[in-house]
């Protein structure tokens, strides 16, 4: 099939001098093809290699897979990797989840990202033990290091005698639909990633990002999914600026102030100075204080767009909380 091609073998079960005259024939262009194990994996440097195949990848760990790939591209010469496996064969979704994360994190300094998902899928030992699990793939890592940050940080407090701050996170009350149907994403795990990804959402950056991720990996984003990261982004940055609730009901908004809150006036006046607000912003200073906003009727339909510029222009303005601890009555 490759005529004049100079293939040469190694594996594990040769001697180590006869592996190295091996190595170092392939190195310097005494052969065209290196057919081996994952021997090959351990670190040899060969920058004039531009090329790999792996077969039955399907087999292989993540760790692994990321290890062989990093054999190639080691020079300024155009790389390529092929991750194959057999045809027709059914992958275990283990599997699957590997080659998918092989496939998607390919950028540079994408290590650490497939040392996340590779505590994903395998899961990760006991904090202070040896004992191997998988439940940490239940709720995904990201989340499982905030809930470990958030009792850390309960615990110095204890320590300190001082009281843990609950994070807050508004409540958005809304009748309309948000979800990723499966026709969009059809893999149930890139599903529910895709929905931890999106309930991840702090700022109007990594609004962009997870839209922009979504588009790259799935196409056009339907307006229900649109909707949703809408509202995860709306949910973070009333809680962020001190809201508790926010409801939309009878062609109106209503953002509710957490209990005994001193709302920001500087913040207020630039949201009612506003082109896109003015006139149609109420605040009421009673003792539980709220804002009333009434969208104009072409906005009506697009309401979660107008409440994600409502926040955007607080947060354009401010990159800290708007009510903190000082500022409470």
């Amino acid at each position: 099939a490759l005529p004049g091609a100079r293939i040469s073998y190694a594996h594990g079960k040769m001697g180590e001098r006869q592996l190295e005259n091996i190595i170092e024939s392939f190195i310097y262009h005494e052969a065209d093809i290196l057919v081996c194990t994952t021997i090959i994996e351990s670190g040899i440097d060969m920058p004039n290699v531009n090329t790999i195949i792996v077969e039955d990848a399907d087999r292989f760990g993540l760790a692994q897979l990321y290890q062989l790939k990093g054999r190639v591209g080691r020079s300024d010469r155009q790389a390529y990797a092929y991750i194959t496996y057999r045809r027709d064969k059914i992958l275990t979704e283990v599997a699957e989840k590997r080659l998918t994360a092989i496939r998607d994190f390919t950028e540079l300094g994408s290590g650490f990202k497939i040392a996340l998902k590779d505590l994903e899928v395998r899961g990760a030992g006991n904090l202070l033990g040896a004992e191997q699990h998988g439940q940490m793939d239940v709720i995904g890592y990201d989340l499982y290091c905030r809930m470990l940050e958030e009792e850390i940080n309960n615990i110095k407090n204890e320590n300190e005698g001082k009281t843990a701050v609950p994070v807050r996170q508004a409540v958005v009350e809304i009748d309309i639909d948000a979800y990723i149907s499966p026709e969009y994403i059809h893999d149930d795990g890139q599903r529910m990633d895709a929905y931890r990804r999106i309930s991840e959402i702090k700022s109007s950056k990594e609004y962009m990002d997870v839209l922009d991720e979504l588009m790259d990996r799935f196409g056009d984003v339907p307006r229900q999914v649109q909707i949703l990261t809408d509202i995860s982004y709306i949910r973070q940055m009333a809680g962020r600026f001190g809201f508790s609730r926010v409801l939309v009901k009878d062609e109106q908004v209503l953002l509710y102030y957490v209990e005994d809150a001193r709302p920001d006036m500087e913040a207020l006046s630039r949201i009612l100075a506003h082109p896109d607000f003015k006139g149609r912003i109420l605040f009421s200073a009673m003792h539980k204080p709220y804002i009333q906003y009434r969208p104009a009727p072409k906005d009506r339909g697009q309401i979660t767009d107008r409440l994600r510029e409502f926040f955007r222009i607080l947060e354009g303005d401010s990159k800290e909380a708007v009510i903190s601890e000082e500022s409470k009555l």
